[in-house]
């Protein structure tokens, strides 16, 4: 009796700590509020299969629980049974799994209008690059990286040597606008991730993977990395500032250019009332 009494307890417990937790979502500053809403089903039904499993084994206990005279029946199979399970269970996954796919075919689609710009990780800190007047992101490389191009902009492609280079510094971004976020690591495995934009990516050295969001408020996120990557994991941090459009342009005017760092002098600025084309980031 005490074991079945402890097991409703869980039960009542565990739901009553979900409704009340502090532990819950920062307020979203995104498009992404499908992933929320994917979220909340998957805690509904995994909510649901974990207090009807726990009240089932507490009535169990209770219901068979040892008298005497009282002896088992013995059934080691019941094929009515399985199909019960069988089918329920791959009920709730479907559901827990359909919405899922939907929000990812929205993840990868990005927007015709989006915006793109780099995030470049390394032990332990963040760096940026924005496309400057002509729109573009220049080409890249690792083999380019330096003390002077810590970024391995292509000195030889001119449509990098407008594009903002923010080594260690800050991120900002105008509010409503679509961004596709490239990543890339120079070193080990890192995952960008803002909370508050329920969006983030691995990054794997040799690849560039990518997200993309919206943002829909202004104000100060924090950068975390959400892979643990060496000794300082825990202090790799930084700021994305979503800013009004006039702030997010007095902002912009004031960051170097590649042209304008020592890897990047000479290096011919891409018309740009040409076509845009080319290079790859």
């Amino acid at each position: 009796m005490i074991v079945a009494a402890s097991l409703v307890l869980i039960v009542l417990f565990s739901v009553a700590f979900h409704l009340v937790s502090p532990w819950w979502w920062t307020p979203i500053a995104s498009n992404w509020g499908y992933i929320d809403t994917t979220l909340v089903i998957t805690f509904w039904i995994t909510g649901a299969v974990f207090t009807a499993v726990v009240l089932f084994m507490a009535w169990c206990v209770f219901r068979y629980r040892h008298k005497p005279g009282r002896v088992a029946h013995y059934e080691p199979e019941s094929k009515r049974l399985e199909i019960w399970l069988t089918a329920l269970t791959a009920l709730g996954v479907a559901a827990m799994l359909a919405p899922g796919l939907v929000v990812w075919n929205r993840f990868i689609t990005v927007p015709d209008d989006a915006t793109e710009i780099e995030v470049v990780a390394q032990q332990w800190f963040w760096s940026y690059r924005l496309p400057g007047a002509d729109g573009q992101l220049g080409s890249s490389d690792v083999t380019w990286i330096s003390a002077d191009n810590p970024l391995g902009l292509n000195p030889h492609d001119r449509f990098g040597a407008d594009d903002v280079v923010i080594d260690g510094g800050d991120l900002h971004l105008p509010i409503g606008k679509p961004v596709k976020v490239l990543l890339r690591s120079v070193d080990v495995l890192h995952d960008f991730y803002v909370p508050e934009f329920r969006a983030k990516m691995d990054m794997v050295p040799g690849m560039v993977t990518y997200f993309w969001f919206t943002p829909t408020r202004t104000g100060e996120f924090e950068v975390l990395c959400a892979e643990l990557c060496g000794t300082g994991h825990g202090y790799m941090r930084g700021y994305v500032l979503i800013d009004e459009e006039a702030e997010y342009e007095a902002w912009l005017g004031e960051q170097l250019t590649f042209a304008g760092l020592p890897a990047g002098e000479g290096v011919q600025v891409a018309n740009t009332a040409e076509p845009i084309g080319g290079s790859d980031p």
